[in-house]
């Protein structure tokens, strides 16, 4: 079976109403970076920051997966599907994909301050974190979220997985956001790279990418038929 590498953005969950931050009417115009999403947010008003989580969760349980969610699970019956998302929300697992790295962290985990190997599940009866709930060491639970500024850990297994594609697919993400945006400098020489976003995105002049100029859910369709029929 071809192996299908798959790189998702906010574009990939906003069909499912799930905020963006980078679009006209998205959550920055509510919250500047540097307040919520930050090592130095977290060290000034922590209080902000889990409040900011707690209503990402919340709004999080009231959503469903989209078409093209779906459609992803559903190419697993044809070849091998493994999605590298950017995205903190849970919608791929919901929608029954079996592959999933996130590389900037889940927004349904929480870790310890105080020892990063301590991650805790949250659930919709108990989905809110608040200043003195502390992990079993004592420490206080952060969202288990890569913020500005910090490392993302994943990266080089994103990177391992790139390598194996033999088509490799974009949705959704403007390809701005580093290191996130330069797996696709990973990907063999030969192999097809197809972009799905309504919106213009700037890739690299040197690679060979396909448009797809539709939302996630019409994009997949579209996706499907090409991979399918082809």
């Amino acid at each position: 079976m071809k192996n299908l590498v798959v790189l998702t953005g906010a574009g990939m969950s906003a069909e499912s109403g799930i905020s963006t931050f980078r679009d006209s009417g998205g959550l920055w115009e509510q919250y500047r970076i540097e307040d919520v999403a930050t090592p130095e947010a977290w060290r000034k008003n922590p209080e902000l920051v889990l409040d900011f989580y707690n209503q990402r969760r919340r709004q999080l349980f009231e959503v469903v997966p989209n078409r093209g969610h779906e459609i992803l699970h559903e190419l697993e019956a044809f070849m091998t599907v493994k999605i590298i998302t950017q995205n903190i929300d849970n919608l791929h697992e919901v929608a029954g994909s079996s592959s999933v790295l996130h590389l900037h962290g889940e927004l349904l985990k929480v870790r310890s301050t105080g020892d990063d190997r301590l991650i805790y599940e949250l659930s919709a009866e108990k989905p809110d974190i608040h200043l003195g709930d502390l992990c079993e060491k004592g420490f206080q639970l952060r969202p288990h979220i890569v913020w500005f500024g910090e490392a993302v850990p994943m990266i080089s297994e994103a990177v391992d997985i790139v390598r194996t594609a033999d088509v490799f697919l974009i949705i959704g993400t403007s390809l701005n956001v580093y290191p996130a945006a330069g797996l696709v400098e990973y990907v063999n020489s030969g192999v097809p790279i197809y972009l799905i976003d309504p919106k213009d995105v700037s890739y690299p002049g040197y690679r060979n990418i396909h448009p797809i100029k539709k939302g996630a859910s019409e994009g997949m369709e579209e996706f499907k038929r090409i991979i399918l029929n082809g």
